[in-house]
């Protein structure tokens, strides 16, 4: 059984940055695609980026330019570097995993908000 530990959230003013770190048990990082999603109160759980194990990233149009996904295989981490925050960034992150054999795993979240 896989398990995703978030880590890294916090309140931030506008502008400022976060780092968010999702750590994974188990022996199938390295062949997952990793994501980082957020939900904020009232709305859907909507996609921030995704990275997969050959390291292609795709990101949400909202976080272009000012987030980055990457990953350290030997670490069994995700992490998402999160610049030049804004208000409307303020939501619960989720980590997810989604494996070669089509399982896919989610992390508790992580609160994220920014707020002067």
């Amino acid at each position: 059984q896989v398990q995703l530990v978030e880590s890294g959230g916090d309140l931030v003013q506008p502008g400022g940055s976060l780092r968010l770190s999702c750590a994974a048990s188990g022996s199938i990082f390295s062949r997952s695609t990793m994501g980082w999603y957020r939900q904020a109160p009232g709305k859907q759980r909507e996609l921030v980026a995704t990275i997969t194990r050959g390291g292609t990233t795709n990101y949400a149009n909202s976080v272009k330019g000012r987030f980055t996904i990457s990953r350290d295989n030997a670490k069994n981490t995700a992490y998402l570097q999160m610049n030049s925050l804004k208000p409307e960034d303020t939501a619960v992150y989720y980590c997810n995993m989604a494996t070669i054999f089509g399982s896919v795993y989610w992390g508790q979240g992580t609160q994220v908000t920014v707020s002067s």
